[in-house]
């Protein structure tokens, strides 16, 4: 290294620090027509260090204005809407054990046809048994004394 390029470290100043402000350039998409009484006041503050800011006075915010409550609250509104909903289920419901009753009645009615339709086939088959020449069969019936429970035929 040179002795013109080598810093002696006590000579070593700090390089100042500039700061230098960036301009915002704002381009409204229209020219907003502003009414003289809402022009915005400028205001200057001295910083402790000495520098000066300059910009619009920022008016305090107002609070929303409090709105009237209802005259029906939320909560009656709620239970008024939860009972049309349980009379809503309360039909439906109905209409439902009305099919269930129907639906079994229907169910007996075939049971029943179908008992006496089956039982009417057998009672025709067992008349028309007998009506035909073979498969006769003959009891005899003898007289039977009972005597001190002993049959004497």
């Amino acid at each position: 290294m040179n002795e013109s390029t080598r810093r002696h470290p006590a000579t070593v100043t700090a390089a100042p620090e500039v700061h230098q402000p960036t301009p915002i350039v704002v381009r409204p998409a229209a020219p907003v027509p502003v009414q003289p009484h809402t022009v915005p006041s400028v205001a200057s503050v001295v910083l402790p260090d000495g520098r000066i800011v300059t910009g619009y006075a920022v008016d305090p915010v107002q609070p929303e204005p409090v709105t009237a409550k209802p005259v029906v609250s939320r909560a009656a509104v709620n239970i008024a809407l939860g009972g049309v909903g349980f009379l809503a289920v309360c039909g439906g419901l109905l209409l439902l054990t009305t099919f269930i009753t129907a639906l079994t009645a229907l169910i007996t009615q075939l049971i029943t046809l179908a008992a006496v339709l089956f039982g009417g086939f057998i009672a025709v088959q067992a008349l028309t048994a007998g009506s035909r020449g073979g498969g006769r069969t003959t009891v005899n019936i003898r007289k039977a004394v009972i005597k001190r429970n002993h049959v004497h035929s």
